[in-house]
């Protein structure tokens, strides 16, 4: 599969962190409130759909149970995403679809009575199911991979690209030109259910090809209720969140970085001098103080493979720390930002920002380690109500997806500490989730979950360089 070089990935990472140099200084402390200068504030949309700010459009794609170039139906639930360049100068995403066997209402790649399944390369879905009297019943989640010409501003094709895993939430992007989906889901065989498979894992799936990548399972990065990673790429090294309310953040440490299905070692992250930290801030002391870098340390995943979704407790009980619902996660420059979504005294979500050692992964990191702060908790759903998929932008800002129960919006946070809104979810309350930008920088792409659709965004955005 063809590559991005490790140079240019760190460049682009460099270029949309930059602004983020005065805000790691300045937000932490608050006070938060809205700054309707962002962009300026929302207009409402005459069709009702979604709010922007003046001199910015929209246009509805991808859209759930509509017909893809494979023969198959547009899955439901979107939800993670990653913007990849493609051939002359067009965007290919990687798009999850968040769907489990109870979602029985939504629209899966094989049609309501499985008609289009017949169509489908099935020795490359990993889950066929074992159904009833013979017949299989797939697993529908999975990812999307759709070419959208950034210029015309129109799809060029789309089909599946993962087929037959369970309830992929978000994933990362990786330095080789492949996107990482994770499984939110650890029911298997073994469990009762009528799968064929063990689920809970996170497959790698690669941007290039247009049919259906072969699933192999990660195994050694765990088996837990994966939501989202974030990869070094200097050191290969991934970051995984775990969407528990009682969770622990994770890392993967590869035997070969370029090859993470050879194995490696899974560990959890851990607060020096605090045992068993609760980074909660619900009832009991909170060990992080906010815009202060804490150093941690990182123990050894016993059980990686646990039948019983258990990786966390026993974590947990070794010393690690636990987190309310880590779910967004992104790579900047040198720090891996994530979101905790029901974090902080109101439960309204933080963002943390970890920030790795010079000596990542080896000895040289107990000298020097790496920290954790609590870069935002500002416990007012008016100003961030339940962070979920994070990004950079190309100018630096941070772009926050909300997945609370009230008026949904895609928020931006400034170098100076300012909260500003971009989009509103007019139509409903559903949650955004996987913004990212174009490699161009000229179209915003973000889902609306339910029942599935994602959003071109273009207007006047500020001078930047995208990242891939």
């Amino acid at each position: 599969m063809a590559s991005i070089p490790r140079r240019r990935f760190l460049q682009q990472s460099a270029a949309v962190s930059l602004g983020f140099l005065g805000l790691r200084r300045a937000v932490a402390d608050g006070p938060w409130t809205i700054d309707p200068f962002g962009y300026g504030p929302l207009r409402n949309d005459p069709a009702g759909l979604l709010d922007l700010p003046e001199h910015f459009h929209y246009r509805f794609l991808s859209l759930a149970g509509t017909p893809m170039d494979d023969g198959l139906l547009v899955p439901g639930r979107h939800d993670g995403m990653a913007a990849f360049p493609g051939p002359s100068g067009s965007t290919v995403l990687m798009r999850n679809q968040e769907i489990a066997h109870i979602h029985t209402s939504v629209h899966s790649p094989w049609g309501d009575d499985y008609a289009h399944w017949k169509t489908a390369d099935q020795h490359k879905c990993y889950d066929r199911g074992r159904g009833m009297f013979g017949h299989a019943i797939p697993c529908r989640g999975g990812v999307v991979r759709l070419t959208y010409d950034t210029r015309r501003q129109r799809v060029v094709n789309q089909h599946l690209a993962l087929a037959g895993t369970e309830y992929n939430c978000a994933g990362g992007v990786t330095p080789r030109r492949t996107w990482i989906s994770c499984e939110e889901y650890v029911i298997g065989p073994e469990h009762g259910a009528p799968w064929t498979k063990r689920h809970g894992y996170c497959f790698e799936v690669p941007v290039d090809g247009k049919g259906l990548c072969i699933p192999e399972p990660i195994v050694p990065m765990g088996r837990f209720r994966h939501e989202a990673v974030a990869v070094d790429p200097r050191t290969g090294i991934v970051y995984l969140t775990e969407d528990r309310e009682d969770g622990v953040f994770y890392r993967y440490l590869p035997n070969h970085p370029d090859r993470l299905l050879e194995g490696g070692q899974l560990q959890a992250l851990c607060l020096d001098g605090c045992d068993s930290a609760d980074t909660r801030d619900w009832d009991a002391a909170m060990p992080l103080r906010r815009a202060i870098a804490e150093s941690v340390h990182w123990i050894d995943v016993e059980d990686v493979d646990s039948n019983d979704d258990t990786l966390r407790y026993q974590c947990y009980k070794n010393g690690a720390a636990r987190f309310a619902r880590a779910e967004g996660c992104w790579m900047g420059t040198d720090e891996v930002w994530f979101a905790c979504t029901t974090g902080g005294r109101t439960k309204h979500g933080q963002i943390m920002r970890y920030r790795p050692s010079r000596f990542e992964g080896t000895q040289g990191e107990v000298a020097h380690p790496g920290t954790l702060e609590l870069f935002m908790q500002p416990d007012d759903p008016s100003v961030i109500e339940n962070a979920d998929n994070i990004t950079l932008a190309p100018w630096g800002d941070l772009i926050v997806c909300e997945d609370g129960p009230g008026s949904q919006h895609l928020l931006g946070v400034t170098a100076k500490g300012a909260v500003y809104r971009l989009a509103r979810n007019a139509a409903s309350k559903t949650e955004f989730a996987g913004a990212c930008f174009s490699p161009d920088g000229s179209t915003l792409f973000v889902n609306l979950q339910k029942p599935g659709a994602t959003i071109a965004i273009t207007g006047p955005w500020r001078a930047g360089t995208a990242s891939g």
